[in-house]
């Protein structure tokens, strides 16, 4: 088995696209239409689906096998409460230049500051919530002031 991607069910497809472009500063790596959009860093593949796109689209969408209300009414996916059990964790060289550039970026929603937590080893990291609720967590070096 191989590693495909984890992908968000986003309402906003645009808007997420451009927080998603902003926070890792790079431009998405692939689009599908409006449904669907990759970004690539290192392997690791995270992506955006648009869950309104098949519901607005359906002259565009062919199904086979039996439906799944759970996993394909994407549209009330979009529209579930996000309950934040998944975590995006992103490391960096330079956390507090990191911390500024994301501050400094005006779209993260309830930014902590610079945190330290050590359990089994040291961790600094800052979390934010992207516009769908899921939250950010940042990690790297930090050398406290």
């Amino acid at each position: 088995m191989r590693y495909g991607s984890i992908y968000l069910v986003v309402r906003d497809f645009d808007q997420s696209v451009s927080f998603y472009e902003k926070i890792l500063d790079s431009k998405v790596s692939a689009v599908n239409g409006k449904r669907f959009a990759m970004f690539t860093n290192e392997g690791l593949n995270l992506c955006l689906m648009n869950g309104f796109y098949d519901e607005e689209n359906r002259e565009q969408v062919i199904k086979k096998g039996e439906y799944w209300e759970i996993y394909d009414n994407m549209s009330k996916i979009a529209h579930e409460a996000n309950t934040r059990k998944v975590f995006i964790n992103l490391g960096v060289e330079d956390l507090r230049a990191e911390y500024d550039r994301i501050r400094g970026l005006g779209i993260a929603s309830q930014l902590t500051p610079i945190r330290y937590l050590h359990v089994f080893s040291p961790y600094w990291y800052f979390s934010f919530l992207d516009p769908d609720g899921n939250p950010i967590e940042i990690t790297g070096g930090y050398r406290e002031e």
